[in-house]
Order: structure tokens, then C-alpha cells, then sequence
């Protein structure tokens, strides 16, 4: 569940266990997942899905899921780069100019925490969660 939705978590009583990819945005957001616990047993899980992976634990990929958004944004964020760079060779250097676009792009998501690429990948309709 999106940290942004996090107050909407249905918990029934039961225990909670917060987890991420590394851990690391758990860790950082620990108030605001302790308050949507709102009294119940909740837990984080240190080192986050990774380090339950490397300790050989059991877990279950749900395949019919999309790409996570940040790799949907590397992926497209480089083929237009380099579409732009062989435009850019082989019919006129103007193309040059989409791949300084995506670089201000990613520079500008890297400094404000705000990306206009993955708000836009997350509203594609390969990226409507089936509901597991």
C-alpha cells in the first residue's frame, strides 16, 4: 500500500507488519506507520523484502503485478535517451535535445523528490493492479 494511503489500511485487529524493498523507507517513515497502526501490534521488517530474500526466507512474486514504477522510469527513461542520441547521429543533431530533456528531467525529480515520469507511467493502463 502507498505510504499516501496508509491511514486507509484495514487492520481488524490483527497484527501488522510494514515492510519496502530495502528497509528504507520503512525506517524513515516509522512515525506515520506506528500512528496507522492506530494501537495495534505492528512490526517493520529491518533490512525490508531484501533482507528476508538473503536470510532464505519464503516468498511469493505475484507475476500478473506490473513493473515497480522506478524501474518503468530507468526503462523508458533510457530508450528515449538513446532513441535521442542515435536521432540525434544519424538524421540531425536537433534530437540531441529530447535526451537533454529526459536528463533535466531526471535532474529536476532528483532534486524536488517529484517525478513527472512515474506520475505519468502510474496512470498507464498496464499499471491498474489487479486486486490480489
Amino acid at each position: 500500500m502507498p505510504l499516501d494511503r496508509i491511514g486507509d489500511l484495514p487492520h481488524n485487529g490483527r497484527q501488522i507488519i510494514f515492510h519496502c524493498k530495502s528497509g528504507m523507507r520503512t525506517t524513515a517513515n516509522t512515525l506515520q506507520l506506528e500512528s496507522a497502526a492506530d494501537g495495534v501490534p505492528a512490526c517493520i521488517l529491518k533490512g525490508g523484502i531484501d533482507a528476508w530474500r538473503q536470510a532464505r526466507l519464503p516468498t511469493v512474486v505475484d507475476r500478473s503485478q506490473p513493473l515497480e514504477i522506478m524501474r518503468q522510469v530507468q526503462i523508458t527513461a533510457g530508450t528515449i535517451v538513446l532513441t535521442g542520441v542515435l536521432l540525434g547521429l544519424i538524421v540531425s543533431p536537433v534530437f540531441f535535445g529530447i535526451s537533454a530533456f529526459v536528463g533535466v528531467g531526471l535532474m529536476f525529480a532528483g532534486v524536488t523528490g517529484w517525478c513527472g515520469m512515474a506520475n505519468l507511467l502510474r496512470v498507464m493502463p498496464w499499471n491498474r493492479r489487479s486486486k490480489g
